[in-house]
């Protein structure tokens, strides 16, 4: 492996984590943020805001300057919040060369209802894109608990330099061109961990959280495949991975966000109270228009829309799963 020079928009904790991990394998890392104090913090104190545990290695750099963090890289990997995706592209697009983008965010555009890669290729026509996902909290990343993680790409090129750049005995990288598919697994599983916060909140116990899960697969692989995402790529880390880490683990800030709502919080309550962006409550949305849409029975994200946005009661809510008509599995 040659090390590389790499820079990442966005200074979160996922930002950060990947930071820590390449910086680590000896890549020169240059982060861009957009606030000047979560700079200072990196670069003086060598600490993230959002990773207390964890310290930011010597060949990391971080600058508010988007042209500076771009300029002599191999490869940007953007890391900010869904909802900022487009802006923030639009913002560095014309520093590009030939540096493939990686998208590390999870979530879709919800003006559009469009995928992330979508957003990409209609602001980078001719640009290389790969999306980066799989079951890895980066409070773990950032202290080489071991990992593995799916780089998704059309270009296969794209696929080999990403392994290559990200491969240790921390984090094991595969590959494949189903980029849509570890988007939208990687996308629509926050949905079902917020509800799983519910179940956790109102301490109903294995068998709930093992219904959840198997039914909540079911119906993001549901529509992942209607909207172009091949059957097999939830049933792999992206999807299933992604699904149980994110499902079960007390770092989730989707799961976190759920827990909030089943003790009775508003959404305005539970941002304040997660405190970073909530992936899930966006995407909550975006998903109950998409089944619509693609005329998908999705009941999970119905119900749990009801529960968002018409004041349906959590346990109400479970009954309602629970009671609906008779089906085939």
């Amino acid at each position: 492996m040659k090390n590389k020079n790499i820079c990442i928009i966005g200074s979160g904790s996922w930002g950060c984590a990947l930071a820590i991990h390449l910086a680590k394998m000896g890549h020169k890392i240059k982060m861009w943020s957009f606030s000047q104090q979560e700079a200072q913090m990196i670069n003086e104190e060598k600490k993230c805001k959002f990773l207390p545990m964890a310290t930011m290695p010597e060949n990391v750099f971080c600058t508010t300057n988007m042209e500076e963090a771009i300029k002599d890289t191999q490869m940007i990997l953007h890391v900010t919040p869904s909802k900022f995706f487009r802006d923030t592209l639009k913002q560095y697009k014309s520093y590009i060369t030939n540096q493939p983008v990686i998208i590390c965010s999870k979530g879709f555009e919800a003006e559009t209802l469009s995928t992330l890669s979508k957003v990409a290729r209609e602001e980078l026509p001719n640009g290389k894109i790969g999306a980066f996902s799989g079951p890895s909290h980066a409070e773990e990343v950032s202290l080489g608990i071991p990992t593995a993680i799916v780089i998704a790409s059309e270009d296969y090129d794209v696929q080999y330099q990403v392994q290559d750049a990200f491969m240790n005995e921390c984090m094991r990288v595969y590959t494949t061109s189903d980029v849509e598919g570890v988007e939208l697994g990687g996308a629509l599983k926050n949905i079902i961990a917020f509800c799983a916060g519910i179940v956790a909140e109102l301490n109903l116990g294995d068998n709930t959280f093992a219904a959840l899960i198997t039914r909540g697969l079911t119906e993001l692989s549901r529509l992942g495949v209607a909207m172009g995402g091949e059957h097999n790529t939830f049933y792999g880390l992206s999807g299933l991975g992604d699904l149980i880490v994110t499902c079960l683990s007390e770092h989730s800030r989707n799961r976190k966000a759920g827990r909030c709502i089943g003790r009775g919080l508003s959404i305005e309550e539970t941002k304040k109270e997660v405190g970073m962006t909530i992936e899930s409550i966006d995407n909550i949305e975006v998903a109950y228009q998409l089944s619509k849409k693609f005329n998908i029975e999705m009941p999970i994200v119905n119900t749990v829309y009801d529960v968002l946005y018409h004041g349906l009661e959590p346990r109400q809510a479970v009954t309602k799963l629970m009671t609906r008509q008779k089906k085939c599995e």
